[in-house]
């Protein structure tokens, strides 16, 4: 999902949330056969009203900017979602330059504080001034937490999101020093902070990992991410074998380092030879851009290879569609979200065996996983032969469709919802167990 930006409603107060009626927002369609009065009855059982609730959701970075991934698309849609269920909603984020302070957008009230590590103390201490005006706090921890319970009142509920677990991704960011810092935070102090919070997290594999890794204490639900609805692609869009490649293949997702989009390329540098036509299509931004543009132009891969970067939506989707097969490197995910994408329109993914991956790729289903002995390129030659069977290509194409019409953010925002109200998990995944 790549978010277009909305017109805002420039907000030039630095005080508390600002009370405004949210803009509305879309809900499922009923089934139709059902009443209107059975209809309007079953969407109030299953999702409360929120009115005059204030929720305040923290988060590191908000969807626009530069490196935002499936973290802040997440936040904001829960966020959008409570907003339009007659919540208040303040978005606390940080700032990147020529960034507004404070805005409002769909409904919610955003107010952009510090930079990548300023942000933590800043939110607190905003909260801190401002404890007494919130009901509810979503507290986004990527890796390290905000802390919010040490500086909101008891009585204000607070909910602990947490993607998945960073454990080993602090490595590649910071020295070793500071990675056992970042490792420390995580486990060992959030989980007693947070010891007597409800936890969300976005699949079975990130629950499991907390308890394992981190010895979380708290209650855990999970609320998976949603997708979009797909949208055909329109034809005059569609792309040709000839500008795609034959096979073609797509990387989709943030350029980051824990992403290892330069194992995507060895798969192109080592099937060379035996596949001449297979071109590989990368989507996105990031800072590991600099760095592929670099071995493309070293290997000569110029004709094999394509950087789009940033692409709008209809773009983003006709590649996407035009390819035959999804591959993500990544290391670790929450759930997997450019997964879910690609499956909605018919394209299956081959991913590692690591958490987050493995609960949204169904092995041999809507998709193949690298398991350990195994090497990425092997299992993407096994899956393109597969592919080229034509009755076994339509039935996976039909698996993934299938599987990602199970998740749609409405159906998410609905659990959370609910989680907000005090009602129980919802559509949520209830914890079964340590």
């Amino acid at each position: 999902m790549v978010f277009q930006q909305t017109p805002l409603v420039y907000d030039t107060t630095y005080g508390p949330p600002v009370t405004m009626p949210p803009e509305p927002v879309a809900v499922s369609s009923p089934e139709p056969g059902a009443s209107a009065a059975a209809r309007s009855g079953d969407a109030e059982e299953r999702e409360p009203r929120l009115d005059g609730t204030r929720v305040v959701l923290v988060n590191w970075r908000d969807p626009w900017q530069s490196v935002a991934g499936g973290a802040e698309e997440y936040a904001w849609r829960m966020g959008r979602h409570l907003a339009g269920r007659g919540a208040c909603v303040t978005f606390l984020t940080s700032r990147e330059p020529d960034q507004a302070r404070v805005e409002t957008s769909e409904g919610i009230v955003i107010r952009r504080m510090g930079g990548k590590f300023t942000v933590y103390p800043l939110v607190m201490l905003w909260l801190l001034l401002w404890r007494r005006e919130f009901h509810v706090a979503l507290d986004c921890m990527n890796g390290i937490p905000f802390f919010t319970r040490l500086v909101l009142p008891r009585r204000t509920r607070v909910v602990c999101i947490v993607h998945h677990v960073h454990d080993l991704q602090f490595n590649a960011y910071f020295s070793r020093p500071m990675a056992w810092l970042g490792r420390f935070i995580e486990s060992s102090v959030a989980s007693r902070v947070y010891r007597s919070c409800t936890t969300v997290t976005v699949s079975e594999s990130s629950r499991r990992a907390m308890r394992e890794k981190l010895r979380w204490r708290a209650p855990i639900t999970v609320i998976h991410n949603g997708s979009p609805p797909t949208q055909p692609v329109a034809p005059h869009r569609s792309l040709s074998e000839e500008e795609m490649g034959s096979p073609a293949i797509v990387s989709l997702g943030r350029l980051v380092v824990q992403k290892r989009v330069s194992r995507v390329l060895d798969i192109v540098a080592e099937l060379g030879e035996s596949r001449p036509g297979l071109r590989l299509h990368v989507v996105g931004r990031g800072p590991e851009s600099e760095t592929l543009t670099e071995r493309i132009e070293r290997e000569g891969l110029h004709d094999r290879v394509r950087l789009h970067g940033f692409l709008p939506e209809e773009q983003k989707n006709a590649v996407l569609a035009g390819a035959l097969l999804h591959v993500t490197a990544s290391e670790f995910e929450g759930w997997g979200l450019t997964v879910v994408e690609a499956a909605g329109l018919g394209v299956p993914t081959v991913a590692y065996d690591v958490d987050g991956l493995r609960d949204s790729v169904r092995h041999g289903e809507t998709g193949w996983l690298v398991r350990e002995g195994e090497e990425l390129t092997e299992v993407v030659e096994k899956a393109l032969i597969e592919l080229s069977a034509p009755l076994r290509a339509a039935e996976i194409r039909r698996n993934c469709r299938e599987w990602a019409a199970r998740f749609t953010w409405e159906r998410s925002g609905t659990a959370m919802t609910r989680l907000v109200a005090g009602h129980g998990s919802g559509h949520a995944a209830p914890e079964a167990g340590p």
